[in-house]
């Protein structure tokens, strides 16, 4: 097969050239299942055999909802695809209010969801969908198990039918309708056709440095975000052996079982990683912890291509070998590559891992533009810490004058689903606006300086880039998340929530008789004096006009169930002040 086209076509292209026998990998019962090419496309085409008999046609909309990665969410989009319908996938943690809006607004008329959480959730909403079924991953009493559909379909004599619907679909026929958990209202429905996918796959696989044939990725990001699936796609396309973490808990565990070579994260995640490790090397003593420290030192200092002379490299291996190659034990040992989108990495992080040997390639683009822009990747100097590399070779990037990023390529969606005046609102001619600013170098790396809606402007007229400042402060070890306000005020100020595990640990050594609940931790007198000192470190890097002059600490977690996040850790800004009004009442009030 040397046209792939269409997003099925991708594990028939494994099939001819790797034949896998072990092509995605789950965890059941504590043990590895491996589902072999052969096997996975066996199963695909007996559930198109099944959608057929059930009557399924042409561009009927098929929602999944599952709270982990698993084979099964691949066979189920092949499945659905190959009939010339649509996979809708949708964020497991959503309300299920939400969940009725999209299954409404998608007209989904079958249902798959992963366990009896999400079950519970679609139950209570199906009368009033359009829903005709609901078939689940797990076992569950009372609802039909999606192995069902292999034994509707196990007749074989009927596949003849399944070739032409898959011969029908063509790459300008639309693939999926993606939900963005937008950071307000309603979720909007991204049309991505097959050639959208496909042709940002095709592009993007030149820059990931995989193995043909040996690789072991981990698998955890949400395939119900365009990310991680056309991450998938491309390790079908590679040969490649994918791995499915348990749940996001699991992935130290997970890794170290597995060995990975690769896998995508996003910044939260190193963030996390980082800070656990640096709790650690804390607690170290004497000639171990001044090792430790000497290493990170050395870390925040690190120049890709040997830039920082030979001095610092012979250094650094010393370090790898004593300290970072621990760091690397920790996620299996074998792991050499990283790719991180999402949201902004923080040049010392990107600097820390790639000291290590995990080589963090970060990455941008919208579920809008399928979704990758560019990337960064290590051979051919195509890495610049701070930028998300250069765009790939079939899209182009126009910076506006207002500096938003603008793009133009066959990677651009269709549009917004039963909504063409906000699918205009956002195209001129063929370029997207993204929402996002950006400029691009003299070596002609993209670099993200923030949100266009996001930056604001104080009473006195000066401009605030409120993501710049909070990427600065998160890098402290006592601030879990943080939002930069103050549009029309005097000045900007920020609420923080803490990382209350950090915290706890900090309040242990330093044997302070503080409580430890929330509110006695929010209201000390000595935790507020040290995120003063955090505050004023990230002062110093900024303009007087910028410096945060006040802050206040929520008491909780912010989370997606809390409706402070969206699916994508994303901060819902505008809820945020809601929640915390009165905080920043108090902020504003003198």
């Amino acid at each position: 097969m040397t046209n792939i086209s269409r997003l099925f076509d991708f594990p028939y292209y494994q099939l001819e050239t790797h034949n896998l026998d072990a092509a995605l990998v789950s965890k059941k019962e504590g043990k590895w299942e491996k589902t072999s090419t052969k096997e996975y496309l066996d199963k695909a085409n007996a559930l198109s055999r099944a959608l057929l008999k059930l009557g399924v046609k042409k561009d009927e909309k098929i929602a999944v909802i599952s709270s982990t990665n698993r084979t099964e969410w691949c066979i189920v989009d092949i499945g659905v695809l190959q009939v010339g319908a649509q996979n809708i996938p949708i964020y497991p943690t959503i309300s299920s209010e939400d969940y009725e809006y999209v299954l409404n607004h998608s007209e989904a008329t079958y249902c798959f969801v992963s366990d009896k959480e999400v079950l519970e959730k679609v139950m209570k909403v199906k009368s009033k969908t359009k829903l005709k079924d609901v078939f689940s991953f797990d076992e569950i009493k009372g609802c039909k198990n999606y192995t069902e559909l292999f034994e509707l379909g196990k007749d074989t004599s009927t596949q003849d039918e399944v070739e032409a619907r898959k011969a029908e679909v063509t790459e300008a026929d639309l693939a999926t309708i993606i939900y963005t958990s937008g950071t307000t209202g309603k979720p909007k429905g991204v049309m991505l056709t097959h050639k959208n996918i496909v042709q940002n796959i095709l592009a993007s696989i030149p820059r990931l440095p995989l193995m043909e044939g040996t690789t072991r990725v981990l698998s955890f990001l949400p395939l119900c975000h365009i990310f991680e699936r056309v991450l998938i796609y491309i390790y079908q396309h590679a040969g490649v052996s994918v791995y499915f973490a348990e749940s996001l808990e699991t992935i130290g565990a997970n890794a170290q079982e597995i060995k990975p070579n690769l896998m995508s994260v996003v910044p939260r995640l190193l963030e996390k990683v980082f800070n656990k490790i640096y709790a650690k090397g804390t607690e170290l003593t004497g000639i171990k912890k001044a090792l430790f420290f000497w290493a990170i030192r050395l870390g925040e200092r690190f120049e890709p291509y040997g830039a920082n002379g030979f001095w610092y490299e012979f250094k650094l291996k010393i370090a790898q070998k004593l300290i970072f190659s621990k760091w690397k034990a920790a996620l299996g040992g074998e792991l050499h590559t990283m790719v991180s989108g999402s949201a902004a990495l923080h040049p010392r992080l990107s600097r820390i891992f790639c000291a290590s040997g995990m080589m963090v390639m970060e990455g941008y683009g919208l579920t809008e533009t399928s979704p990758v822009v560019s990337v960064g990747m290590h051979a051919n100097s195509l890495f610049k810490i701070g930028t998300v590399g250069k765009p790939i070779s079939n899209v182009e990037v126009k910076i506006a004058d207002d500096g938003e990023i603008l793009i133009k390529g066959p990677n651009v969606m269709k549009g917004y689903y039963k909504d063409p005046e906000r699918t205009a609102s956002v195209m001129t001619g063929e370029y997207f606006h993204t929402g996002d600013k950006g400029e691009i170098d003299a070596d002609g790396f993209l670099k993200i300086t923030g949100r266009k809606k996001e930056m604001f402007k104080t009473s006195g007229g000066k401009y605030i880039i409120p993501t710049l400042i909070e990427n600065e402060l998160k890098e402290s070890n006592f601030i879990e998340q943080v939002m930069v306000i103050g549009e029309n005020q005097k000045m900007p100020a920020a609420l923080i929530q803490l990382n209350f595990e950090f915290v706890n640990d900090w309040i242990d050594k330093k044997n302070y008789n503080i409580d430890k609940n929330p509110t006695s931790i929010i209201a000390s007198s000595e935790v507020r004096e040290r995120i003063q000192i955090e505050i004023d470190k990230c002062n110093s890097r900024f303009g007087k006009w910028e410096q945060i002059k006040k802050f206040e600490i929520t008491p909780d977690v912010w989370s997606i169930e809390g409706g402070h996040l969206t699916p994508t850790m994303k901060m819902k800004r505008s809820v945020i002040i809601k929640i915390y009004d009165d905080l920043v009442q108090k902020i504003y009030s003198d």
